[in-house]
């Protein structure tokens, strides 16, 4: 299959457009090129550290110059599945600043009371505490939905990872005994399917290009959205080999999409 055929192409960012600070190999020609082509450029992140606003002025000082609408995290599309919900909802959030401001954005009622709260929303939070696992089980208990942002087991940081939002949840889930309910995050089909909404464009005319096997190519599979595997982030190619998971092409970085443009 031509990897240029695709007439919108869905991003990861870290590990697959940048590491810390620095564009990876290959991404700026590419990004250039497939405007150029007159194709559609989204980027999809599982963060919720960050807003759009703030991946978006983070990829402007690495010299690209995407849209906040071209731009999802994993706390906005929390506020989008938030949104559509039938009855008042009042969030209580386990996560950092940015999820808050996600869900506000998006006018989102939060609460700090978790008696009072219709819906947990938990993301990475860097201070999670035996109060705040507590406080999402009481939530819980007594009758609030229980959402999970992303699924990720941890997150890459500088010089090795951290644990991110699936270890929290799963606290959680077990003090409570009761079981994660919605996932809105990679690589839930919500997700991609809000993607795919903004993009106005069917599964078949999209490529999800990511690094993480279990959720950006997962997210493929689910959804029938083809995908392409980077090298450059956490998955190694031994990691490849033992999986399950097989993405429709594998690229050792983006330059090697480069050459088919």
């Amino acid at each position: 299959m031509d990897p240029s055929r695709y007439e919108a192409y869905f991003f990861d960012l870290d590990g697959t457009i940048y590491t810390g600070s620095e564009l990876l190999p290959g991404v700026n020609e590419v990004i250039s090129r497939l405007i150029q082509l007159g194709k559609k450029v989204m980027y999809l992140t599982n963060t919720t550290v960050y807003t759009r606003k703030e991946c978006r002025d983070r990829l402007k000082a690495m010299g690209l110059e995407p849209s906040i609408d071209d731009i999802l995290t994993a706390g906005y599309v929390s506020g989008m599945y938030l949104k559509e919900q039938q009855e008042d909802v009042r969030a209580f959030v386990i996560g950092e600043r940015a999820l808050e401001q996600e869900l506000d954005v998006l006018d989102i009622i939060l609460t700090d009371n978790p008696m009072e709260a219709t819906h947990l929303v938990v993301g990475l939070d860097r201070e999670f505490s035996y109060a705040k696992m507590t406080a999402g089980m009481n939530a819980v208990r007594n009758g609030a939905k229980f959402i999970v942002a992303n699924p990720d087991p941890f997150c890459p940081v500088p010089g090795g990872i951290i644990p991110d939002s699936w270890p929290i949840a799963k606290a959680i889930e077990a003090a409570s005994t009761l079981d994660i309910q919605v996932m809105t995050g990679k690589p839930s089909t919500y997700y991609i399917d809000r993607a795919l909404q903004l993009s106005g464009l069917d599964a078949g005319r999209c490529l999800m290009i990511g690094d993480r096997l279990e959720t950006d190519m997962m997210m493929g599979v689910n959804s029938a959205v083809h995908t392409a595997l980077v090298l450059t982030g956490v998955t190694e190619s031994e990691g490849l080999l033992r999986s399950d998971i097989v993405p429709n092409y594998v690229f050792s970085t983006l330059e090697d999409l480069l050459k088919w443009l």
